[in-house]
């Protein structure tokens, strides 16, 4: 039988979620491949290319010294003819890098991460594109009902003008959620930074600079979007050229050009993260509803809350949390852990047992 809710014992802990950081440089040129798959997935093979379908050309990603940012960076080549996609699908091609199942657990997004990407590419200043998809960078969920189509795509398109396209979705019905001119993009390198708050109720921040000036090429916030696709097991990210031949006409042999990969993971908390620093702090609960009240914890000092169980596993929650208010009806007997985070990365947690 379980026990009643009349005692809770709460303790309060100010901690900062744990850091990681990869990084994917280019150096001098030779053993490309195996450069990016030892960071990407050591021991496994991280790349994607149609070198199977152009084996006289060899390998369409190589590192070459770029003069403008004074080192060698990675250039991906893609060929209109006969380039495809792995010899598998010849309607389209692929030169792509990407982080996978057997990459790493610090390059995999699990629900309640906050992930950073960053990285640089540049366009040549005649790149042509289609009306159908020339996709440059995507964040994949994997597993789950929805892991066929990206949760986000940056894609180039035709158009008048021509355009980048940020595209979004938290289901199976992508749409575009930003735009800007292609010409702002053609023949200058452009440095990106990407935020993404893996959950259900997450947030997700882009911007696009160019290196020269810092001029803004495009930019995005929204502290309010699905950010985890139902059924997922985890989210990776994937660079480089995957296009449709569709149009073939429009398209030519192609060349983009990458430099500076960086994956920075904040989190998720793990159960001595959650006990560290532990100072006393006092709660009032009102055991004839079943209801926690935290009203001293002010709500402009945290833009996120999450409820954690005793083994440090995320709860779902969305029907539990009402203003200052948690219900803890139906909850089993333990510790439990309500995590307050601000701008994803300083929190608060709220420890109770029942």
């Amino acid at each position: 039988m379980r026990r009643p809710l009349l005692n809770l014992s709460i303790t309060f802990l100010g901690i900062t979620l744990g850091f990681s950081q990869t990084v994917l440089n280019a150096n001098e040129p030779g053993h490309t491949y195996e450069d990016i798959n030892t960071i990407l997935a050591p021991g496994y093979n991280a790349v994607e290319t149609p070198d199977c379908a152009h084996s006289d050309f060899g390998r369409h990603i190589s590192e070459v010294f770029d003069a403008e940012l004074n080192t060698y960076v990675f250039q991906f080549i893609a060929h209109k003819t006969p380039d495809n996609d792995r010899c598998k699908k010849f309607d389209r091609q692929r030169v792509e890098i990407k982080t996978y199942a057997s990459s790493p657990d610090h390059l995999k997004a699990i629900e309640g991460e906050t992930v950073t990407y960053k990285w640089k590419f540049k366009l040549s200043s005649d790149f042509q594109v289609s009306s159908s998809f020339t996709h440059i960078h995507q964040i994949k969920a994997i597993g789950g009902p929805y892991e066929s189509i990206p949760m986000i795509t940056l894609t180039l398109r035709k158009g008048n003008p021509d355009r980048i396209e940020l595209r979004y979705t938290p289901t199976d019905n992508q749409a575009t959620i930003k735009t800007a001119d292609l010409n702002l993009l053609r023949g200058h390198w452009v440095e990106v930074t990407e935020t993404i708050y893996f959950s259900n109720k997450g947030s997700y921040n882009i911007t696009i600079n160019r290196v020269s000036n810092g001029a803004s090429v495009l930019n995005y916030s929204n502290d309010e979007m699905d950010t985890w696709q139902d059924g997922a097991t985890f989210s990776r990210p994937k660079w480089g050229l995957y296009r449709s031949l569709k149009h073939s006409n429009d398209i030519k042999d192609e060349i983009i050009r990458f430099a500076n990969f960086s994956i920075e993971e904040f989190g998720p908390l793990s159960l001595s993260d959650l006990e560290a620093q532990v100072e006393e702090n006092q709660l009032n609960l009102e055991a004839s509803k079943g209801v926690l009240n935290f009203k001293n914890v002010r709500a402009q000092d945290y833009d996120h809350v999450e409820l954690y169980d005793t083994f440090g596993h995320i709860m779902d929650s969305e029907n539990r949390f009402k203003k200052h208010k948690l219900d803890v009806s139906g909850l089993n007997s333990g510790d439990y852990y309500i995590v307050f985070k601000k701008s994803k990365r300083s929190i608060k947690v709220l420890k109770f047992a029942i």
